[in-house]
């Protein structure tokens, strides 16, 4: 009996930039250290070795502009229905799958990576995919630890009544920090998706698997105080 040899999975990189932005106006392609905010996510992508194809989904022809600048391939205007505030990044992702199909293109996973999260140590993409591929899971994301202070298990909130409960529903509250489980926080670095769970309307599935980014380095740009935390970052590295 012949021996099927195992087919290489294939990663789709899509660097989502909508032209809008309220809180910091054309931040994806605002300079930040003297290059554009995007630049820095698509050298970080340009880098890896195992994304198969980059492309960033822009509605925007001024970030079509600066991306082609830059060498990273545009291969459609974004339709503007997924380009609005409340557009979320499921909708882009099955948007680029649906292209890429009609023409014969698929791919087993898909790799969002966002500029608002410019700093990304070398090989952590990389090494992202490979956690995703060992562990066998429908997604992955990377994440930080949660401040022992904001751990769900000492949040309150609010019943019908008006009295405080414990977020995750225990009756008691865990008295020492160092009892607390770990528990983590989206950081917006990296999500890696395989495309049947995309397919099936889900960013996550059922088995998320995980990776601890850097917090030395890392801010998520969404507004003023970000950006001048970014500008501090770069200028300390």
């Amino acid at each position: 009996m012949k021996k099927t040899e195992s087919k290489k999975q294939s990663i789709l990189g899509i660097i989502p930039a909508r032209g809008g932005s309220k809180g910091i106006p054309r931040k994806n392609i605002k300079p930040l250290a003297g290059k554009p905010l995007i630049a820095y996510t698509i050298t970080s992508a340009k880098a890896s070795k195992l994304i198969d194809k980059l492309i960033v989904s822009t509605d925007d022809v001024d970030i079509i502009s600066v991306c082609e600048s830059l060498d990273v391939e545009v291969p459609f205007k974004r339709p503007k229905e997924f380009a609005q505030d409340n557009s979320g990044s499921l909708e882009v992702l099955q948007h680029a799958v649906e292209f890429f199909e009609k023409q014969n293109q698929f791919f087993d996973a898909v790799l969002l990576l966002q500029p608002t999260t410019p700093f990304r140590e070398n090989g952590f993409i990389d090494k992202s995919i490979e956690v995703f591929y060992n562990a066998n899971s429908d997604s992955l994301v990377s994440v930080l630890p949660v401040p022992h202070q904001f751990n769900p298990h000492w949040v309150f909130e609010p019943n019908q009544e008006g009295f405080l409960e414990i977020s995750t529903g225990d009756k008691k509250i865990i008295k020492r920090r160092q009892e607390l489980p770990i528990t983590y926080f989206r950081d917006g670095s990296i999500y890696i998706t395989k495309t049947e769970v995309i397919k099936k309307g889900s960013l996550y599935g059922d088995k998320i698997s995980y990776i601890e980014s850097n917090p030395t380095n890392h801010v998520n740009i969404d507004d003023k105080e970000d950006w001048q935390k970014a500008e501090n970052i770069f200028k300390k590295n």
